[in-house]
This record gives structure tokens, sequence and C-alpha cells, in this order.
């Protein structure tokens, strides 16, 4: 049976590369699709890697990783802070849920500082750029593995 991943990506990650590259780094979001590929193919997940700017779309993808019973990574971006229908959507699953943020929420503005996702993740990796997508595959890896032999 193969495992399955969903990798969600929120608004303007897209842009990544683009957008503040003194904030976010100059990888894109293709680079970081790549480089999930292989790590997921490493560790055996079958990835399924998206992004929208869409919140709806997110919680439809949320949806079909509670029905395929998959692994959630996800970084939700700016929907981090206030996106309660996100938050309800993963309050349904079951499954490992790694939160991820490029840079370290912790250490910013009092407004972009609490992610109200991280009351219902698993586990959070934030600050690491896009090395922390690597770190939130295995961790979901792990994780996942874990929750099979409990």
């Amino acid at each position: 049976m193969t495992r399955k991943l969903y990798l969600l990506n929120g608004p303007n990650l897209d842009m990544l590369g683009q957008r503040e590259p003194e904030l976010y780094g100059t990888t894109t979001l293709k680079d970081i699709e790549a480089q999930s590929a292989r790590i997921a193919d490493e560790v055996g997940f079958e990835l399924e890697f998206a992004q929208s700017n869409a919140e709806h779309e997110i919680i439809g993808w949320l949806h079909d990783a509670h029905y395929d019973g998959a692994a959630v990574v996800i970084n939700p971006a700016g929907l981090s802070f206030q996106s309660v229908p996100v938050l309800d959507a993963l309050r349904i699953l079951s499954i490992p849920i790694v939160e991820i943020h490029l840079t370290n929420i912790h250490a910013r503005d009092e407004a972009h500082r609490h992610s109200i996702m991280s009351t219902v993740a698993t586990t959070v990796i934030a600050g690491a750029g896009a090395f922390g997508y690597e770190l939130a595959i295995r961790a979901a890896d792990r994780l996942a593995a874990d929750r099979a032999t409990a």
C-alpha cells in the first residue's frame, strides 16, 4: 500500500524567489517541489504537491487528504493567522500534520507571530527556509510510521 503525503502551500507562495527575497530567499516553489518530490520518493511517499491563493482550494485538498488517509505538510502562509475555515479542515484530520514556515514567524511582529494552525499541528517547523520542507517531509514520515506502529 502506497503512503500518500499532501504538501500544501498557501497564498503568495507561488511568488517565492521574486517576493521579498531578503526575507524568503531566492528559491522558487518549483525548486521546492522538485526537492520535495525527491525526498518524498526516498522515504516512500506518493506526493501531492499543490499551491493556491484560494482558501477554498486548500480546504478541498485537506478533505482529500482526510479521505486518502494521507499525512499533511502545510505552509498556510498568510492564512496562518486568521483562517478559521482552514483550521476547521485541519481539525478533521486524524493523521500527522506538519506545519511549516520559511521564516521564523515567532520572531515577527505581533500580528504575524501566532499561527492558529499550530493549535492542531502535530509539529511545527519554522525558520529553516526552503530546507524546512525536507525536514517537514522527514518529520511526516517518522510521525506516520510511529502512528502505524502504535
